[in-house]
């Protein structure tokens, strides 16, 4: 399972090879889980829209790594606040084993307030590969 916020993909692209990489090598099936608001914003009207983006994303990924990968759209009040929540029921949901995430280099805030790939490497019942960029 990667996490991944379709407005930052650049930001990503680490964790994004990283986890196509992984995926290629092992044979495993990729999820690329998103998690958007209930309301309307730039990714979509709806979550319906947002997640026909984020399968349209999956399917070039698969493509362009020839692996095997769906999508798994997640809707939240608020996705920033939400977003570790949704991270781990997603973990349930689609049967994971392995989460490769993007993350930013610890700062100080972090010691105050973890990064959601702390977070779920901290918390989670699978394996988490937290990949710096």
């Amino acid at each position: 399972m990667t996490p991944v916020d379709l407005a930052h993909l650049g930001g990503l692209q680490r964790a994004l090879d990283c986890a196509a990489d992984l995926a290629g090598h092992y044979g495993a099936d990729l999820v690329y889980v998103g998690v958007t608001a209930e309301t309307p914003g730039a990714l979509g009207h709806n979550p319906a829209e947002y997640a026909e983006r984020l399968e349209a994303f999956a399917a070039e990924q698969a493509k362009a790594h020839g692996i095997v990968a769906s999508a798994h759209a997640m809707a939240a009040h608020d996705p920033t606040t939400d977003l570790d929540d949704n991270l781990f029921k997603a973990i349930d949901e689609t049967g994971t084993d392995l989460v490769v995430m993007q993350s930013h280099i610890p700062n100080l805030t972090d010691y105050i307030w973890p990064s959601n790939g702390g977070k779920l490497a901290a918390h989670a019942k699978v394996s988490v590969m937290v990949v710096r960029g």
